[in-house]
């Protein structure tokens, strides 16, 4: 049985979380409300570059899973900076990807399994969460696709969870 610590998981699975991405514009990667944690869109960023190119034409399906794994990672990344250790996280509620993708692409959900899977692996049940992926005609700087995510928290001492 993987720990429940997923901190201790991340060890385990030999993963790398990348340091926290940062906004572009005139926003934060991250909102607490309560309980209740709110990201902005995260990008795959191999350490490089990032993940470019529209799904269907200039990456096939599982570059686009490997660029969504890159994405959670971020995702990660945003939340363990926010956070301060990843086991504040109750739940991945729900998660949204939005794939870059050709007109004739239709495997928006296998891309965006490369996230789920990852979120899973990491949380074991905790990470399993609520989903939409979707295509769409263009993304930012050409960005392979964009992860949000909506997530619940343990309360800190003092906080009551509503």
């Amino acid at each position: 049985m993987p720990p429940t610590n997923p901190d201790e998981r991340i060890n385990q699975l030999g993963l790398t979380i990348p340091d926290p991405f940062p906004s572009f514009g005139s926003y934060v990667m991250a909102v607490i409300d309560g309980t209740t944690l709110y990201t902005s869109g995260h990008v795959p960023f191999d350490g490089t570059a990032l993940i470019t190119g529209k799904l269907g034409d200039d990456l096939s399906t599982e570059q686009g899973a490997r660029a969504a794994r890159l994405a959670a990672l971020s995702l990660l990344a945003t939340l363990r900076a926010e956070l301060g250790h990843l086991s504040r996280v109750r739940q991945i509620l729900h998660v949204t990807g939005t794939v870059n993708a050709a007109p004739h692409f239709v495997d928006h959900t296998a891309v965006i399994d490369g996230a789920s899977d990852l979120l899973v692996d990491v949380f074991a049940t905790r990470g399993q969460h609520a989903r939409l992926a979707v295509g769409v005609n263009s993304l930012p700087a050409d960005m392979a696709l964009e992860l949000q995510a909506v997530i619940a928290l343990h309360p800190r001492n003092g906080e009551h969870d509503a």
